[in-house]
């Protein structure tokens, strides 16, 4: 089944994001996932969430989608985004 990692971000250094932007492909590729949503206009319809940047990543299944997450090699651009922004990230089973 597969499964997708939904992130809203808040980038507060724009410069220091598009490394992390430039560099983080590759290793969701390397996870099998794919850009669903990077970005773009959204209209909020109903409730309080107010997000400021939609991304959405489709993996495989939950099992490659939290490899992603924890591989090693995304630590350094973890620290990287955590530093430059501010997110909350959730994953989720889906069709």
């Amino acid at each position: 089944m597969s499964a997708y990692m939904i992130v809203n971000v808040e980038v507060n250094d724009a410069a220091a994001y598009e490394e992390y932007k430039r560099q983080v492909p590759a290793l969701i590729r390397k996870h099998g996932g794919e850009y669903v949503v990077r970005g773009g206009e959204f209209v909020v319809a109903e409730g309080e969430w107010r997000p400021t940047r939609i991304v959405i990543l489709r993996f495989p299944d939950m099992k490659s989608a939290r490899g992603m997450y924890d591989d090693p090699e995304y630590a350094p651009l973890k620290a990287l985004r955590q530093r430059v922004s501010k997110g909350d990230i959730v994953f989720v089973e889906g069709m």
